[in-house]
């Protein structure tokens, strides 16, 4: 004798996955930034002075060893 089985409702068989926002933004720019660089490796030089980036980069760097401590 075979034992019953409930017939699935077709809207049961969706599953939803969330992801945070920065989990698809950050490797999307990652990626960008790395294709801008083999499409122009000329660009990819070192910085001579100080940029914006180099110091935001160096204060969460302070922050993070901060916290840490």
């Amino acid at each position: 004798m075979s034992a019953h089985t409930p017939a699935r409702d077709q809207g049961q068989d969706r599953i939803e996955i969330q992801l945070p926002w920065w989990s698809v933004a950050l490797p999307a720019v990652a990626f960008g930034a790395l294709l801008l660089l083999l499409l122009n490796p000329a660009e990819a030089h070192a910085a001579g002075g100080s940029t914006a980036l180099t110091q935001l980069l160096e204060r969460l760097q302070e922050a993070v060893a901060s916290r840490g401590a």
